[in-house]
Parts: C-alpha cells; sequence; structure tokens
C-alpha cells in the first residue's frame, strides 16, 4: 500500500506547469545579506579569461551580481548587490566560475543563466586507485577523435568535457543523471557503449504512445559482466620426484675410486707402468 502511495505522490498532475523565472516584481527589495564565493583558476586559462572577462561581467551583472578575477592571486569571485532580486542567481554564478576554471567556454557556461539547465562536476580521480589504469578508463570515455563524448552529448542533450581529474556536465537534470551514471560506470570497468546503447533503446521506446507507459525490461539490454579466465597451465610443466627420506648418495672420492679399482694397492713404479700403456694405448687409436 506505501509503494503506491509513493507512486501516486510522484505523478506530476495534469496541467501542471513549472513556476516561471524570478523577476524583480518577484523580490523588488533585492537581498538583505551579501553572498560572496571565490575560486582559484590555472595558470593556462589566464588569457581566455581575460579575453571573455568583460561579456561574464555584463551579464552577471544585469542579475545584480558583481564578478571579478584577481590575475596576481588568481582567483574569480562573485559577490551579491542590493540589486539582486533572484537568490538562486549567486549559486549560478558561482557554477559559471567553477567551468570557466575547468576550461569550459563561456558560451556553454552561460547556458546556467536559464532556469531549465544546471551543471555537475564529477570527480573522478579517487575512483581508480593505479594510475595507467585511470589515464586508460578515462580515454575510453572520451573515445577515438571523441567520438564517445559525442554519443553521450547527443543522447542527454548535455555539453560534456574531460578535464584533468574531473567531468563537467551543462544541461537539463534528467541528462545530467545520466552523464552521471555513464561516468562512473565507466570508471568502474564498465564501457560506455553499453549505457549508450540502452539510452538510444529508451528513446526509440518513448516515441511509441502504446509503449510510453509499459515496463521496459524485456526490451532493454542485459550486460553480464564476463572474467576471463588466465590459463590453468604453464608453459613449463616440471615434473616432481618422487619423495625419498633418505638423503641422496654421496659421490665417490679419488680414493674410494682407486679402492675400487685396486689401484690403491700397487706401488708407485706399477702405478706409473700402468698409465704409460694406457696413454700408448690411446695414442695409438687417436692415429
Amino acid at each position: 500500500m506505501s509503494k503506491e502511495k509513493d507512486s501516486d505522490d510522484l505523478m506530476i498532475p495534469d496541467g501542471w506547469k513549472p513556476p516561471g523565472p524570478c523577476t524583480k516584481e518577484d523580490n523588488p527589495h533585492g537581498m538583505v545579506s551579501e553572498s560572496a564565493f571565490a575560486i582559484l583558476f590555472p595558470k593556462y586559462r589566464e588569457q581566455y579569461l581575460q579575453e571573455c572577462w568583460s561579456v561574464v561581467k555584463k551579464d552577471l551583472k544585469d542579475m545584480g551580481i558583481i564578478a571579478e578575477m584577481d590575475v596576481i592571486e588568481g582567483t574569480l569571485s562573485v559577490k551579491t548587490t542590493r540589486k539582486c532580486y533572484d537568490p538562486y542567481a549567486i549559486i549560478k554564478a558561482r557554477d559559471i566560475i567553477k567551468l570557466l576554471a575547468r576550461s569550459v567556454p563561456y558560451e556553454q557556461a552561460r547556458r546556467l543563466l536559464e532556469d531549465d539547465a544546471a551543471c555537475d562536476i564529477i570527480k573522478i580521480s579517487g575512483m581508480v586507485s593505479s594510475k595507467a589504469r585511470f589515464v586508460k578508463r578515462r580515454t575510453r570515455l572520451i573515445g577515438p577523435d571523441g567520438s564517445t563524448l559525442k554519443a553521450i552529448e547527443l543522447l542527454t542533450r548535455c555539453y560534456v568535457t574531460v578535464q584533468g581529474n574531473t567531468v563537467s556536465a551543462i544541461g537539463p537534470y534528467k541528462g545530467l543523471a545520466e552523464v552521471r551514471k555513464i561516468t562512473e560506470d565507466c570508471m568502474n570497468n564498465i564501457h560506455p557503449i553499453y549505457n549508450i546503447k540502452t539510452l538510444m533503446i529508451k528513446q526509440e521506446l518513448m516515441k511509441n504512445p502504446k509503449l510510453k507507459d509499459a515496463n521496459w525490461d524485456k526490451f532493454l539490454p542485459k550486460f553480464k559482466k564476463t572474467h576471463q579466465k588466465k590459463r590453468s597451465k604453464p608453459f613449463k610443466i616440471r615434473k616432481k620426484k618422487d619423495y625419498t627420506p633418505f638423503p641422496p648418495p654421496m659421490p665417490l672420492s679419488k680414493v674410494d675410486k682407486e679402492l675400487e679399482s685396486g689401484e690403491y694397492f700397487m706401488k708407485q713404479k706399477d702405478r706409473n707402468r700402468k698409465r704409460k700403456a694406457e696413454q700408448i694405448v690411446w695414442g695409438a687409436t687417436y692415429i
């Protein structure tokens, strides 16, 4: 019974429309207290920020927010004024300077000024322990010539960029959730093509009015993670010798060999005579 009640609460009633943007008539007296945010930016972004900062200041000034850039300390800061009428405008401005510091062009970052767009900055550095494995999976997310990233942008209607240890996305809320899922699965060794294929099937099912409200489990692919077994047999098979509690026999010494052949009891003259005879026989056979 509780599940049915929760599902009813999540249903959007017919004829409902989201509220419009906040205007000056909604808050004619402005903000009571000042709110401010600051963020550092890397040195290589300084030239681009100086080129577009005049446009950034103009757009934020229309919303009653002052934007400042300190080149010496390498910081971007935003703060509200008494003319700011939208309480959420400072959060949008904070996200804009965050994206600018992460190599997102301002043409895309200014989409946050609209009410139907948001951003998500996903930190991927701590998801993989090995540095080489992290670089490999990050490259897998981008794809050859950025093809995988482009497919994700088309399906989620979000702008996605990968820079350093973060993935930045700008777009609708539903698309941002899909981008985060694809990114986290990719860092957990699940290829993005699986989620891309699932999104393509969902979009085709949404176009069919008969299947729009039906259960899609039978249509969606189910991918199982397969683990390839390593070779069970080594290249060189070593045969184990039979176990014996006794140690191996000691090799015969020179005296033992002479005792065994009887040479030990011969006199020195007889020994020399025998050795010369062996040398003569050996020389005759060699000739």
